[in-house]
């Protein structure tokens, strides 16, 4: 970072600071806590094979489908790197003040979300238990690292996006999982996300109006270069192709449902105070839109094909409807 954009770091994270408290408030009043515990069908569980002599776990075991497993799976080693989460946050943004009380709360909130799909996975016996927690211990050794280190712009940025990409991920995975304790389990998730979105997205919105042509050159990276925080996981690649296949998270979608809602609420396309970078960071930005659309739309093309003939072969695809 240049020491034109340190200086104008330093003093967002000053003068953002009465946002960020009146968001806090904000997020306090609407949020309404709940209790993992509450979503996991305890008396489904057994024990398991090991020290206690359980019953080992078996494939049939899972009333879950092969995609509706690698979802929940890819969604719960996503959060349960809460902990790299927290720290690359708390570098970028500081722990003074109302930026600390923020970041304490969510990540909080924000722990909920693993305990409760960890528990109802190992309660209802929907995946096999050694391969999660080796792909929990591999995940986690990786950790997370944002590309953006001490840089508070590019982290809200990335946020307000990524929040509201996990809450859609969130509950198409309940959707597809023809559970409906699943469903409702994935459902309060999503709504926890929503509400950190939007705590992002406003004070994003804010700093666009103190500071509009290095918010942008922040957005239009993000979104130019957005993967979801879970990328590097053992196994990402092969889950996400069967994940989009199934319709529970997509290009489209990322398009159509995150990235143009967030856009708007910024008024990004309509803002007339941009100039010089600013200016060009969105022309940049549009012209990656209409790139990544052509390639969103060829790809649903793709699969439509694809679904028509295992349906020629006498198979259903397994697919979100909408």
């Amino acid at each position: 970072m240049t020491t034109e954009g340190q200086k104008i770091q330093a003093r967002l994270i000053r003068d953002l600071e009465p946002v960020v408290a009146v968001e806090l408030e904000r997020h306090l009043a609407v949020q309404k806590n709940w209790y993992p515990h509450e979503y996991v069908p305890w008396s489904e569980g057994r024990t398991f094979a090991g020290p206690l002599n359980g019953d080992a776990w078996e494939a049939k075991d899972s009333r879950l489908s092969p995609v509706a497993q690698d979802s929940l799976v890819l969604n719960l080693l996503t959060e349960d790197n809460l902990p790299s989460y927290h720290t690359e946050i708390a570098i970028s943004m500081g722990r003074d003040g109302a930026w600390g009380n923020w970041i304490e709360r969510w990540t909080a909130e924000e722990a909920r979300h693993a305990i409760v799909i960890r528990d109802y996975l190992m309660a209802t016996r929907g995946v096999d238990p050694y391969e999660l927690e080796d792909l929990r211990m591999a995940h986690m050794s990786l950790g997370y690292q944002t590309p953006y280190e001490n840089d508070m712009l590019h982290t809200i940025a990335y946020v307000s996006f990524q929040e509201l990409a996990t809450r859609i991920s969130h509950r198409n995975t309940g959707k597809i999982s023809d559970d409906p304790i699943a469903e409702g389990m994935m459902q309060r998730i999503s709504m926890d996300e929503n509400l950190h979105m939007l705590f992002y997205r406003n004070t994003l919105s804010a700093a666009l109006d103190m500071e509009p042509n290095a918010t942008m050159r922040a957005i239009t990276d993000v979104v130019t270069n957005f993967d979801m925080p879970g990328a590097n996981m053992p196994g990402f690649g092969r889950k996400s192709v069967q994940i989009a296949l199934a319709g529970i998270y997509d290009m489209g979608q990322h398009l159509n449902e995150v990235i143009a809602p967030v856009l708007r609420a910024w008024n990004v396309f309509d803002r007339t105070d941009l100039s010089g970078d600013g200016l060009k960071a969105r022309e940049d930005l549009v012209t990656f839109l209409e790139k990544t659309g052509v390639e969103a739309a060829r790809f649903e093309q793709k699969r439509e094909v694809y679904f028509e003939r295992l349906i020629a072969r006498g198979q259903e695809p397994l697919r979100l409807l909408k």
